[in-house]
């Protein structure tokens, strides 16, 4: 009796639910009693009614759908029966199996998905890997939801959505059978199939782009799937980061994907133990290319991190203790001392430089030697050698300075027959110790482009730094000797042909009298006023190239990323600050071009004379009565007085504020993260000065070494001995191939097949690597440890309601077991009974 009024209940409750629902049901389908009891018994895991009806019902129809569409097997995985769902997997003919795959992996339902993948309908592999619209498209609705399509997105696979929903257990299950998740082609792609999705419906190629990008993103995808996961978060990183700028309409998603990988290279990172588990993932697989005794750790990765700006990832502890321990090479001790040790060795290699570079000159592979080729040595080797170019180049100077006489004056002579133009462009001793450096420096820039090639090269903003100032220098003194040529042409002319020393009453010629001038009569194009205005920018860059050593500094360094920073932000904003410039100078020039002569000042009355008066009233240095006319024309004063007054208040309250504000904005950005900004910063510092070579600072370096020819010699030997191997194997090939062919068809087929039996057995066996291993140990503690954290969660509504399904479940098993015990009972009862009957009747 509880029985029945329970069933009641519920089919009560089931009918008030369901109710007419015009909005999905259509007319005239309605589902017969023994139908909507089925479906009760799938959706709440009455497995015996289930069991009893699919067993003895001649005319249920299995494949019936409720009021929202679902079958039986949709409802039993949706509410996870397992026991149902194999029951009803037994079936031949039932419908919506792929939709009730991805129904249980977006549930997490690891068994009913191992359950539903044992289907016959999933041998072979081929449903795992085709999405549902080209499933779709072969006319094929095993992903249907319904007739109207899908429950999830149609380019949406089973291990796309596992990946989406990080279901690690699933996402391996599927790898197993095959499945994975394709690249998308590149966004510019024109191949034939891009092109007619993009025609078709360009959202949901885009959509589709979107959501393999997120499985692949996915941390579950990139640890399962990837034998080299490390190198293939950072690869699709910078591809998403790219993505971000290309297709700005979906920047925010494709900018949490890139932070997604980037987030889980740190995850990695934090996992390791040792070591050895920090220098595999620092390094990549160097198992393919074994660096010798001599070669430092190549830092692949660590390189690829700050190419792509993987911050946190450069900044992290192992990843800067690795760096910093490489940084004081052959120099352990020296990272214990204190910062005034640390200045009397910088003090010591200032004062010995020039003795250091003459015994690695000799004796390089000594243990001075091993210590000089340490990347903090030779950091501080190229500091002190660029701190004495900057000393030459003020020293340079001080013959202006008051009270120093380095060189005579422009208005003196010490000779009666000395040109005065020739005294001036002459090279000092200063000058041409300079001229020593910039050599020195442009070698070394030189091999620097040759190792790492132009376009890396110009990658890095410091080296077109370089690239500019010493481009300068080399003009700036080509100019001045030009001059100094040109000078001595004209001292030689006067000291031959002009008698009696006197050139104030000779007849000269042109270019030999110009060139005996003083200076307030040369041309404006003179060379040698050429060379000094390129010197003195050069002088300029060269002391603002102090900038790339301060981020060694802790304190310095974020100081240097804030003012990096606020120069990109000057440039931003200089686009605008032009654009409104322009306009009000275009405007005001031509309000009183016609007033030359007319003002009080010559403003505005030339583009020349606009552009500095509006320039330098952004620092009020300009005056109202620059608008003023002499004559008595007001509507000009007037409109005048207005443009000027609407132009300093849009260019100093409003935009002067705004690139306030975003240099504070950058400069808050910098500080809440400085200790990362600034660790990354540093390992850039830090990796120019790891590879080999460039041992030696600038001029030292324009003096060859013995190890330079040494090397030199061992690469010419190697290469001809490649040369030579190279012809040999060619010469064996192609005498091979004449025998070979020479040969009757079957006899070549016979050679073939060998040959290709003793190169497949030369090939080496397949064993993992050290890396691969290592790679392997960090992948399963990610995994668990990302299990861990997911069930220490609280407890959702989801589980929650699973938990009342298993309930129900259980409940009506009870009862089933129940119904069954009163059965057996009363069966019992009725052979006890009839037992006791036919004895009573044989008793007389």
């Amino acid at each position: 009796m509880h029985r029945r009024h329970t069933t009641l209940r519920e089919k009560g409750r089931r009918q008030a639910i369901r109710g007419p629902a015009y909005m999905f049901n259509e007319r005239g389908t309605s589902l017969t009693t023994e139908e909507e009891r089925f479906l009760d018994a799938a959706e709440y895991g009455n497995i015996p009614v289930v069991r009893k009806m699919l067993d003895e019902s001649k005319t249920l129809n299995f494949n019936c759908v409720d009021y929202m569409g679902q079958n039986a097997l949709q409802l039993a995985v949706g509410n996870e029966h397992l026991e149902v769902t194999e029951l009803l997997l037994k079936k031949e003919g039932m419908a919506r199996i792929g939709d009730a795959l991805l129904l249980a992996i977006s549930k997490g339902y690891v068994r009913i998905v191992e359950a539903i993948l044992a289907h016959p309908a999933f041998a072979g592999g081929l449903r795992l890997t085709l999405s549902p619209l080209e499933q779709e498209l072969r006319d094929d609705d095993f992903y249907a939801y319904d007739e109207d399509g899908t429950r999830f997105s149609h380019d949406v696979t089973p291990v796309i959505l596992a990946a989406h929903c990080q279901e690690y257990e699933i996402v391996h299950i599927l790898l197993m059978k095959g499945a994975r998740i394709e690249q998308p082609h590149d966004y510019f792609c024109k191949c034939f199939d891009c092109t007619e999705k993009q025609r078709r419906d360009s959202f949901s190629h885009s959509r589709s782009r979107m959501n393999a990008y997120k499985g692949l993103a996915s941390a579950t995808y990139l640890a399962l799937s990837s034998e080299d996961p490390v190198l293939t978060a950072l690869e699709l990183s910078n591809e998403l980061a790219r993505l971000a700028n290309i297709e700005t309409e979906f920047k925010n998603e494709y900018r949490k994907l890139s932070m997604q990988c980037k987030d889980f290279l740190v995850g990695i990172l934090d996992l390791c133990r040792d070591t050895e588990e920090v220098e595999a993932i620092l390094n990549g697989d160097v198992d393919k290319n074994p660096p010798t005794d001599q070669q430092r750790p190549c830092l692949s990765r660590v390189k690829l991190a700050i190419k792509y700006e993987v911050k946190k990832f450069v900044a992290h502890p192992n990843c800067q203790q690795q760096l910093l321990t490489i940084w004081y090479e052959n120099l352990s001790g020296l990272r214990q001392q204190s910062i005034g040790v640390k200045c009397l060795t910088v003090l010591g290699v200032t004062v010995g430089l020039p003795f250091l570079a003459i015994a690695y000159w000799i004796v390089p592979f000594s243990k001075l030697g091993q210590i000089l080729r340490s990347p903090f040595m030779k950091f501080v080797a190229h500091a002190v050698s660029f701190t004495i170019f900057l000393g030459l180049l003020i020293l340079n100077a001080s013959d202006r300075f008051e009270g120093v006489k380095n060189l005579p004056n422009e208005t003196i002579t010490d000779h009666p027959r000395q040109v005065f133009r020739v005294k001036t462009t002459q090279f000092s001793w200063t000058e041409l110790l300079i001229m020593k450096w910039v050599l020195g420096m442009i070698w070394s820039e030189c091999k620097e482009i040759w190792y790492d090639g132009p376009r890396e090269y110009v990658m890095h903003l410091w080296n077109v730094l370089d690239f500019g100032m010493l481009s300068i220098f080399v003009a700036s003194f080509t100019a001045r000797l030009m001059a100094f040529l040109k000078a001595s042409k004209a001292q030689l002319y006067v000291d031959l042909h002009v008698p009696n020393h006197d050139i104030s009453n000779a007849t000269l010629p042109a270019d030999i009298a110009y060139f005996t001038y003083a200076r307030n009569r040369w041309r404006p194009s003179d060379p040698q006023i050429i060379s000094e205005g390129l010197y003195a920018i050069a002088v300029v860059l060269s002391f603002s190239r102090i900038a790339y050593i301060l981020p060694a500094n802790e304190s310095f360094g974020p100081l240097q990323i804030s003012l990096g920073r606020t120069v990109k932000d000057i440039f931003k904003f200089m686009v605008i600050f032009i654009m409104v410039f322009v306009a009000f100078m275009i405007g005001m020039f031509n309000l009183y071009s016609y007033y030359l002569g007319a003002k009080y000042n010559p403003a505005f009355t030339t583009v020349e004379e606009s552009f500095k008066t509006l320039f330098w009233s952004i620092f009020g240095l300009s005056e109202v009565i620059s608008v003023v006319l002499k004559y008595d024309h007001k509507f000009i004063e007037n409109i005048g007085y207005v443009l000027y007054g609407v132009y300093n208040v849009t260019m100093v309250v409003v935009l002067l504020n705004m690139l306030i504000a975003m240099i504070n904005s950058s400069y808050q950005e910098i500080e809440e993260d400085a200790d990362v900004e600034w660790k990354f910063a540093r390992a850039k510092l830090w990796l120019s000065y790891f590879d080999e070579g460039r041992t030696l600072p600038a001029p030292f370096n324009l003096v060859p070494s013995p190890k330079s020819f040494y090397y030199l010699i061992v690469r010419v030997k190697s290469g001809l001995i490649q040369l030579c191997k190279g012809k040999a194997h060619r010469h064996d090939n192609e005498l091979e191939m004449g025998m070979l062919n020479s040969r009757p068809k079957h006899d070549r087929d016979r050679a073939n097949l060998r040959s290709r039996e003793l190169n497949t057995a030369k090939k080496p066996i397949n064993n993992p690597t050290r890396y691969q291993k290592i790679m392997k140990r960090l992948i399963k503690r990610y995994v668990l440890k990302a299990q861990v954290d997911r069930e220490n969660d609280e407890v959702n509504e989801g589980e929650l309601k699973e938990i009342k399904q298993d309930i129900s479940s259980l409940r009506y098993e009870l009862l089933e077991e129940k119904s069954q015990m009163t059965g057996e009972l009363a069966d019992l009862i009725q052979q006890l009974s009839d037992k006791f009957g036919r004895n009573a009747k044989k008793q007389p």
